[in-house]
């Protein structure tokens, strides 16, 4: 049962960095976009995509948050003692950001309205980088199971700093996928050739950034540099073939299948970290079995998913849809 909660975590995990990145790596593009001239069109693109959407897609952040909390209190307790810095300043730029997106739509002066665009899009950088961390801290096997582990070491660390910057490079690969999905849906071709060309970019940045982070795994984080080449590689293997098939029909395939390849390869290279890190939850020395709360706690916990899932899926299925069909003003 242990190991059935803890896949149902990941399915969150993966389920937010696919639509919490795609809304993160917006805001990059937003950041990067130019001047109030050159930028307006990206940035008009940018909130019709995600005005209908972004504030339900931390449902899935919420969810991973309780069943971790209810499934498995001690590692809970773990990262939260340990990992507090980059998970405050997470919950900060989930925040600014929230804030900087709403008041820059009420805003009627210029200067307010730059104020908060730029709150928006620097913290849609800064949130997924210190995710990032989180997961390479938790990853590198510095949270000890007692918690109050050291407080600056447990995420300024080679593995930790890949983990950020490989996120933020894969929410942007992601969002610019999705991006130029919707200029096509507006039949924009020109804003569909930019959007593109920020995809392509992004991809190969992503790509270089993963390459890198195979000798940074090698020498800082030996076994589960050795779990991702062995029972990893197959997951890996996809995502590489999903990323580059998704890049390859920008240019004339239907924006649903590559909007649906590029999910596959973010989802697939989350999905071969949780396949290395098995059976354990921290690092090497605290594992899923041990982690988990009492089965009724369990038992209760996996009821509870199933009655979330069957109530709140179709309706996010149908938000996302009817986005999508530009049918949500």
């Amino acid at each position: 049962m242990s190991t059935v909660i803890a896949a149902v975590l990941f399915v969150g995990v993966i389920a937010y960095a696919l639509f919490g990145g795609a809304d993160y790596g917006a805001g990059f593009w937003d950041l990067t976009a130019g001047g109030a001239r050159r930028g307006h069109r990206i940035r008009e693109l940018i909130n019709l995509s995600l005005s209908p959407v972004w504030e339900a897609n931390h449902t899935w952040l919420i969810f991973c948050l309780v069943t971790i909390w209810t499934g498995f209190p001690q590692a809970f307790t773990a990262i939260t003692t340990t990992l507090y810095i980059p998970l405050g300043l997470a919950a900060l730029g989930i925040v600014t950001r929230g804030a900087g997106f709403a008041f820059r739509h009420a805003l009627s002066e210029r200067q307010g309205e730059r104020i908060s665009g730029a709150a928006f899009s620097c913290s849609s950088v800064l949130t997924p980088f210190f995710f990032g961390t989180i997961a390479g801290g938790i990853a590198s096997g510095r949270v000890p199971s007692a918690g109050h582990g050291d407080a600056l070491s447990s995420w300024l660390n080679p593995t930790a700093l890949l983990g950020g910057v490989l996120a933020v490079t894969v929410c942007s690969y992601l969002a610019a996928v999705f991006l130029t999905g919707q200029a096509q849906l507006h039949m924009d071709t020109s804003l569909e050739k930019a959007c593109r060309r920020r995809a392509f970019g992004a991809g190969v940045v992503a790509g270089l950034v993963a390459l890198v982070g195979v000798f940074v795994l090698y020498s800082d984080s030996p076994r589960l540099f050795h779990q991702l080449r062995t029972v990893g590689a197959p997951l890996l293997a996809v995502s590489g073939l999903c990323g580059l098939a998704a890049l390859l029909l920008l240019r004339g395939g239907r924006p649903t299948v590559v909007r649906i390849l590029a999910a596959l390869a973010i989802a697939t290279v989350v999905a071969g970290w949780g396949v290395a890190q098995y059976p354990y939850l921290l690092g090497t020395h605290l594992t899923i079995q041990y982690a988990a709360a009492p089965s009724p706690t369990l038992w209760v916990l996996l009821a509870v998913s199933c009655v979330a899932a069957a109530l709140i899926a179709p309706s996010l299925l149908l938000l996302y849809t009817l986005q999508l069909r530009r049918k949500l003003g």
